[in-house]
């Protein structure tokens, strides 16, 4: 079974996620979209692209490079499939 990506939602339905995408280009969001897809389909993703923070216990983070621009997804594992992102800068 491959992982699956879903954005954390607060109990009033907002989603910082939704919201940060919101605010990229059409060209931006289509290359988040893409390693997001890498994430879910693939059994090892690069570290370039998806990797455990440091010094931390379960922080997880995307990373997007587009143009000179790097853009950070902060997440958590809900069990061994699951991929929680909660955060993005």
């Amino acid at each position: 079974m491959l992982k699956k990506v879903i954005f954390y939602r607060t109990g009033m339905g907002r989603s910082p996620i939704d919201e940060f995408l919101n605010t990229l280009s059409s060209k931006q969001a289509q290359k988040v979209a893409w390693v997001l897809n890498l994430v879910e389909e693939l059994d090892i993703v690069p570290s370039q692209y998806f990797q455990k923070m440091p010094n931390t216990e379960d922080l997880w983070e995307v990373r997007v490079r587009t143009g000179s621009n790097i853009f950070r997804f902060l997440g958590f594992f809900d069990g061994t499939k699951l991929v929680v992102l909660s955060h993005a800068f």
